[in-house]
């Protein structure tokens, strides 16, 4: 859950009349501390895969700006040998040499690189990291367990400030646990449950299953007994286990981060891919053969772990280790930031035909919404901050491509419902009907109730967008009365004149939404 941050969203002065920028504080991503990680470029030397990210950071939730990743299987064999397989370190070698190149070409040396479990378990790791020094520049720092754990961890608080809960990475030769709570990693550990490792383990299917059940039932002990908890799960093994889920379920959202599961779903997803094709599934759900091939390992681990630990809730995150890093090297202001509001402020800023009007569009819409939580209000916000970013899109397009940006985007701290309620919002932002639309599917993850909210949201905006007066200046007020069945514009005299016909229209069209009388004043 996202912490409320400090001002309080029940303040109705205006965000432009308030020296702190009202309950979400002053923009972050033009002070000198948030400038410096415009450009961050990770390197993940994991056991399966080896990956660079370059992150856009300044925004707080960050834009993937560059990420390629090879599966080099460093540590296939490992357990046997005892060394790194020779075809994975010499594809990890050139992969490596790679990410130096386009390193220098993007300006973004030195980058920062980790290395997790098989480097650190092979006996020949350290040789290969003087190897990758030597011939590639880039120094690697090999962590420990205990040290993944706490950066996968600090990957999904870079997604949500202040959850709490149990973060589980797994990776090829290795499974980490860290708890989280108000916003800060706590007890952390490591295990041999990847799924490379389990490849060797002896005794068939039934040695296999008691591996599987004495290792975790030792984590559940280490871990206190722990149950009942949020789980958070990071690694490409989690991740194309919630695409076969998806795919399982037709589900209409293909967004993995905030994908939700539960203990049972999980179990019906373990007996589905055990039963299909493994090569149809993967083409069907969109997963690569290299990571298909682990699948039936990770789904036994994934079973066996909600057994034990019973969560009540199992979320997908698409925020781990490489995240990890760039939220260490943030500000604590930056930390504290709830990433959605962040991000929007800096595409209003960047996109937007009028910046600044967003907070504006706020003050204007929120009498319409009295009853919203706080949760509900960080939507609307984000909604206005981004009601006008698509100005460039074709007008017959423009509500698909809002629908599009706010469901596909790379946002944190946004749950699947929430994204379509943002894309109905900003889609009614341009259009009042939505019948016909081809993704009208993924409108059944919201209730009728906030489908209809986010309507009167996206009519809200459509008026307040013809009474812009200015940056910083209020058109008016709108005073709606939920027991009368009343809306009322007040508006200031110098936008009297922008109350022409198209925006007649558009109020007539908000009172009508609301099942209201709608009247206008001009203010003396």
């Amino acid at each position: 859950m996202l912490r409320q941050d400090h001002g309080g969203f029940m303040n109705e002065q205006s965000d432009a009349q308030r020296g702190d920028w009202g309950p979400f504080g002053r923009p972050l991503f033009d002070d000198p501390e948030s400038r410096a990680l415009s450009r961050v470029g990770v390197v993940d030397v994991g056991s399966n895969s080896v990956r660079l990210v370059v992150f856009d950071g300044a925004a707080r939730s960050p834009a993937y700006f560059y990420n390629e990743k090879i599966m080099c299987a460093l540590g296939e064999g490992l357990s046997e040998t005892g060394k790194l397989s020779p075809r994975g370190r010499e594809r990890a070698l050139n992969a490596l040499k790679r990410f130096a190149t386009l390193a220098e070409g993007m300006n973004i040396t030195p980058l920062t690189a980790v290395a997790t479990a098989a480097v650190r378990e092979a006996e020949d790791g350290p040789e290969f990291c003087e190897q990758v020094l030597r011939e590639t520049g880039i120094e690697i720092h090999v962590i420990e367990g205990d040290e993944e754990a706490r950066l996968s961890a600090q990957g999904v608080l870079l997604g949500w400030p202040g959850s709490y809960g149990m973060v589980c990475d797994i990776g090829g030769s290795s499974m980490e646990l860290a708890d989280i709570a108000e916003g800060k990693v706590g007890r952390r550990l490591t295990s041999a449950l990847g799924p490379l490792k389990l490849k060797e383990v002896k005794g068939g299917e039934k040695g296999l299953e008691a591996y599987i059940k004495s290792t975790i039932e030792q984590i559940h002990e280490e871990m206190d007994g722990e149950t009942g908890m949020r789980l958070f799960l990071v690694g490409g093994s989690w991740r194309a286990i919630a695409r076969c889920d998806m795919t399982r379920r037709d589900y209409p959202l293909t967004v993995l981060h905030e994908y939700r599961m539960s203990t049972e779903s999980v179990a019906e997803t373990r007996k589905y891919i055990e039963k299909e094709d493994p090569d149809d599934l993967r083409g069907r759900a969109g997963v690569s053969s290299d990571r298909m091939a682990l699948v039936p390992l990770a789904i036994r681990v994934l079973d066996r772990l909600v057994q034990v630990f019973q969560p009540k809730d199992i979320t997908i995150s698409s925020y781990g280790i490489r995240e990890g890093m760039l939220y260490e090297q943030m500000p604590p202001a930056l930390r504290d930031r709830d990433p959605l509001i962040e991000a929007c402020r800096f595409a209003e800023a960047k996109d937007a035909r009028m910046p600044g009007f967003g907070p504006i569009l706020f003050d204007f819409v929120r009498p319409l919404f009295p009853h919203a939580d706080w949760q509900r209000k960080r939507i609307i916000k984000a909604a206005c901050l981004l009601h006008d970013v698509s100005w460039r899109a074709h007008p017959d397009y423009r509500p698909q491509v809002c629908f599009d940006n706010a469901t596909r985007a790379n946002l944190g701290g946004l749950k699947h419902s929430e994204r379509v309620f943002l894309g109905l919002a900003l889609m009614h932002r341009y259009s009042n009907k939505r019948e016909g639309v081809h993704y009208s599917q993924m409108f059944t993850l919201v209730p009728d109730e906030d489908q209809r909210e986010a309507e009167v949201l996206g009519r809200a905006m459509r008026l307040g967008a013809m009474l812009w007066l200015g940056a910083e200046t209020v058109p008016g007020n709108l005073a709606w009365n939920a027991v009368d069945r009343t809306l009322t514009l007040d508006l200031d005299p110098r936008a009297k004149s922008l109350f022409g016909e198209v925006a007649e229209q558009r109020f007539k069209s908000l009172a009508s939404a609301l099942d209201a009388t709608g009247e206008v004043r001009i203010r003396d």
